[in-house]
């Protein structure tokens, strides 16, 4: 860039640029919610038959286009404000070197090099030193040469005239080199001319996210920064410290930082992790076609021949080579189903009053995590967080989703009138095995911090008039995790529900951290966790060792469970069902207990 056209140059008309992208983007954004929690879900709640279909169809795609749109103007915006961040830097170091130029009288030459007069004392021959042009040096050795140089000269003009040529040479050189760097960037961010938002669209708009990104790493590090030890408390107080462009730049750049931090508000996060997810499927969505035109179907069915006689029977079979690639596939294509269980839930509000879906927590690191809520939890007068066992993990998230919508319609039923959110926490690691890794407690102790921190994010970010009331669900090895977090922390919950538990590393409910007669439990005949995981997770009581929440001696309310098994718990119309909602919206008086001896259920009221 010459010296002209920095002089020229208006930093600031590219951040109002960034203005009017991130405009478009904020409309796009409220374009797709409506479409999606509006719109969509009245006709999937009120319409039927095909011609309803085909229109939800249409609205999903152009939900689709819109929040394409949003994702990709905040791309605009933040790389723009980025870009108009660092030529400011440039064209101040040009103003400077210009202002201290015309107050030394000398002048800036059109190449950037700068005339100085004649001045000093004179010398033996009895004239004043000549002046000359000094021109800049960005090689420091030769920038170092040329101020010594320069102060060696008689002429006082020499030396200021040096540094605002090195000054202005510096200048050029930023100026430059931002523009080398942002126009690729930016013509980069460019979609294909059709209606259609497709999995490579959002590879794409990954590869764009990372490029700005790396890009914009000197803009972001000027803006405030997160808390680094993802304190709750902090994490709110830096998010409301943000104006709305500090926002908007920080979930347009690096989503799955706003997307992770507990404190931050439920919608902030859900915008975040939607973002993420959608690239996250994009790239997965690659790899796995990749993977089927590298490896076609083979021949799935062959006629049977009996191995004794040699015979050719009149019916097929599937062949063994298919059932290999059939293995193989669905290998490949695991990434991919918690993110499609994500996305049906999405698809799915308005159906029967299914409020809107929050997506709390998306990574695919490791077995991956997800946090997804039905309803705001920041607006929410009734909580209810649900903790998965042994197993659990991003492919298999959809159970945990399907488990607490469950519990969101009978809640909602029953709350007369509060609002109810349901929330699918899976924040940690689950051991992978029932045999092998389910008898280790260290998976419960390193996900308890998570977990606690959760709950107190929760705290922060809730907005309604008054404190929430919240429920803590927790299912075979999860329940371990919350004893864990129990035993390592303070545990900011009303009620904890334990169903099928192993055991929760203490003895009484009482150390539960909630208040007395706040604890419940679930153990369903011919589960059988909880007798074998005792050995493993129980506490110890009064002398006695292996204690677990279905123990008397525990002191946990003994809900009513009419399901059987370890994973009927949630099985709608089932009084398993019904209690938990009953302890979820603040009705524990409702709930009924199991007799204490042979005597009738009981109720606490």
């Amino acid at each position: 860039m010459d010296l002209a056209t920095l002089k020229a140059l208006k930093p600031a008309e590219y951040s109002q640029a960034a203005d009017g992208y991130r405009s478009t983007s904020d409309i796009a954004g409220e374009a797709k919610d409506r479409i999606e929690n509006q719109i969509a879900a009245a006709m999937r709640n009120a319409l039927k038959g095909d011609a309803a279909d085909a229109a939800l169809g249409q609205l999903t795609e152009l939900g689709k286009n819109f929040h394409y749109i949003q994702v990709e103007c905040g791309l605009v915006a933040a790389a723009l404000e980025a870009f108009s961040y660092e030529m400011e830097a440039a064209k101040r170091k040009l103003d400077t070197a210009l202002a201290d130029a015309r107050s030394a009288n000398l002048t800036v030459n059109a190449d950037g090099s700068v005339t100085y007069p004649p001045g000093g004392q004179k010398g033996e021959d009895g004239k004043i030193p000549e002046g000359g042009t000094a021109g800049g040096f960005l090689d420091p050795t030769a920038a170092a040469i040329g101020r010594s140089a320069a102060n060696f000269d008689p002429n006082p003009h020499h030396r200021a005239a040096q540094d605002c040529a090195d000054l202005i040479a510096a200048a050029l050189q930023e100026a430059t080199e931002a523009d080398t760097k942002w126009a690729p960037k930016l013509r980069a961010l460019k979609a294909d001319d059709d209606l259609t938002v497709s999995d490579s669209d959002w590879a794409d708009a990954s590869s764009d996210g990372k490029g700005v990104q790396s890009a914009g790493k000197e803009y972001l590090d000027s803006l405030p920064q997160p808390p680094k030890d993802n304190d709750p408390k902090a994490n709110a107080q830096w998010w409301k410290s943000l104006d709305a462009e500090q926002q908007a730049a920080w979930i347009s750049m690096r989503p799955d930082t706003v997307g992770a931090l507990d404190g931050v508000p439920a919608v902030a996060r859900d915008e975040a992790n939607r973002m993420v997810l959608a690239e996250a499927h994009g790239v997965a969505q690659g790899v796995y076609d990749d993977w089927l035109k590298k490896h076609p179907e083979p021949k799935r069915f062959e006629k049977y021949i009996d191995p004794y006689t040699g015979a050719v029977m009149n019916f097929h079979v599937e062949t063994q080579e298919w059932k290999r690639w059939e293995e193989e596939r669905k290998k490949a294509e695991k990434p991919l189903d918690g993110m499609n269980d994500i996305q049906k839930r999405f698809d799915a509000t308005g159906i029967k009053d299914l409020p809107e879906a929050y997506l709390l927590g998306f990574s695919t690191e490791g077995d991956g995590k997800a946090i997804l809520a039905n309803g705001n939890p920041d607006t929410a007068d009734h909580q209810a967080v649900y903790v998965p066992g042994t197993t659990s993990d991003l492919a298999n998230f959809g159970g945990g989703i399907d488990r607490m919508v469950n519990v969101w319609r009978v809640a909602h039923g029953n709350a007369g009138g509060d609002s109810v959110s349901t929330i699918t926490w899976l924040g940690y690691d689950a051991p992978d095995s029932v045999l092998k890794d389910a008898p280790y407690e260290h998976y419960a102790y390193d996900g308890a911090p998570a977990f606690r921190n959760f709950l107190d994010g929760l705290d922060q970010s809730h907005s309604g008039g008054s404190e929430a009331h919240r429920t803590v669900i927790a299912h075979s090895y999860g329940t371990t995790l919350v004893g864990a977090a129990v035993q390592t922390g303070q545990l900011s919950a009303n009620d904890i529900i334990l169903a099928g538990s192993p055991g929760v590393k203490v003895s009484n409910a009482e150390e539960m951290d909630v208040p007395k007669g706040h604890v419940w439990n679930e153990d369903a005949d011919w589960d059988p966790v909880p007798s074998l995981g005792r050995l493993g997770h129980g506490g110890d009581h009064g002398g006695r060792d292996f204690v677990i929440p279905s123990d008397p001696e525990f002191g946990a309310n003994q809900m009513v469970t009419d399901t059987s098994g370890h994973g009927g718990y949630w099985n709608p119309g089932s009084d398993s069902l019904l209690n938990q909602a009953l302890v979820v919206v603040g009705k524990g008086d409702d709930v009924v207990l199991k007799p204490t001896h042979d005597g009738p259920p009981v109720y606490l009221r």
